[in-house]
């Protein structure tokens, strides 16, 4: 992104109270209460800035991604992300906007899998299924505030604990998500937890972005999307992949060279968009699982210059087109949320993993932690 460079620092301690230091420290991090309370917990807004006018605003509840702003190609800034304006919406109208999703993003088959030998149910909220970690999953708990960091790299971190039986998982799952934004506007997120038994753990973040900036007209129909996959997991009426690992090669998820996402969202031709009502399908990127993170998806806006590249470390990549969004939701500034007006880009292990042993492993167990590094990397074409 030409010209992205330095940060400053400041750190609010809640509400009025803000502290700034000099503005050779290079970010800024400010804390601040929101208009929420959870479980008696205050809800907690930490906004990480850089000098080139990108910022991430992240809410304790749902260890949440609220906004993430970044100037276009005439150095207009926009916010990018479908949400709400209050906290207290994000707990009145759950859409997943954002979130940190978990135990286990996506979907398992009949909300039950086996593990070691023992059959496990969990909570069950999507037809039969279970989507997203549960009834309660973490994106409806108040996280601890436990660490900000200023410097080269503002960020915050935040922790939950999830107690054995939690929404039917087994173990005590102790989990940390860090949000790091750096000079250059990448905006790195670390998934982090331990167990004290065997579990399944798959996390992501579940943010729905327009480039063109949150509620533009046009939605994301124009967008252009690249993802480095020649397979993807095609599903059954339920969303469940059927075990396939099915070639991109002559349908409309063949996104290898680029594809302008109006192209196939409403193609009524190919059964699997039938399925999803749209792209709501997991690819599975060529480089597969990696020790750092890799290209998991390209998205450019032509109208606005605004490019989304999402790396991770994972091997799957989500792609969501807002299929859900009927115009009943009331977002950011009023704007009703229709299908198209956003995508979801979500780096993950394949949906339905620990009941389908070919996708590899989910588990985690003792001193066998979990660890997923993704980033949202924003530059501008010219």
């Amino acid at each position: 992104m030409n010209g992205r460079n330095g940060r400053f620092l400041s750190i609010a301690l809640g509400v009025g109270a803000l502290i700034t230091a000099s503005a050779a420290q290079a970010t800024d991090v400010t804390v601040e209460h929101t208009d929420m309370v959870s479980g008696n917990s205050p809800v907690l807004a930490v906004t990480l800035t850089n000098d080139s006018g990108v910022s991430a605003r992240i809410l304790s509840y749902g260890a949440t991604l609220q906004s993430l702003s970044a100037p276009d190609r005439d150095g207009h800034v926009a916010d990018l992300l479908l949400g709400y304006d209050s906290a207290q919406e994000y707990a009145e109208k759950p859409n997943y906007f954002g979130v940190t999703v978990g135990r286990y993003a996506n979907r398992i088959a009949d909300g039950r899998f086996t593990l070691d030998g023992t059959t496990y149910q969990l909570t069950q909220n999507d037809h039969g299924n279970m989507l997203h970690g549960g009834v309660e999953g973490f994106d409806k708990r108040n996280w601890k505030l436990v660490d900000t960091h200023d410097g080269a790299i503002g960020s915050v971190t935040f922790e939950l604990v999830s107690p054995d039986g939690d929404q039917g998982f087994p173990g005590t799952l102790t989990v940390r998500v860090t949000y790091a934004l750096d000079e250059a506007g990448d905006l790195t997120i670390d998934f982090d937890a331990t167990s004290d038994a065997p579990t399944v753990v798959n996390m992501t973040n579940h943010a729905i972005f327009n480039l063109g900036g949150e509620g533009a007209a046009q939605g994301i129909l124009d967008h252009r999307l690249t993802i480095p996959a020649s397979r993807y997991t095609p599903v059954n009426a339920k969303l469940i992949p059927t075990g396939e690992l099915r070639p991109v090669a002559g349908t409309v998820f063949d996104f290898t060279q680029g594809r302008v996402i109006a192209d196939g969202i409403r193609d009524g031709s190919d059964e699997q968009i039938v399925a999803g009502r749209g792209y709501d399908h997991n690819f599975a990127v060529d480089a597969g699982l990696t020790d750092t993170p890799k290209l998991m998806a390209r998205l450019e806006d032509p109208a606005s210059g605004r490019v989304l590249e999402v790396l991770s470390t994972e091997p799957g990549v989500q792609i969501y087109t807002g299929n859900f969004l009927d115009g009943t939701l009331v977002g950011k500034s009023g704007h009703l949320y229709r299908m198209g007006d956003g995508i979801a880009l979500e780096p993950q292990k394949f949906p339905d993993t620990p009941n389908q042993p070919a996708f590899g492993s989910a588990r985690v167990a003792p001193g066998k932690p979990y660890h997923h590094r993704m980033i949202y990397r924003l530059s501008v074409a010219r």
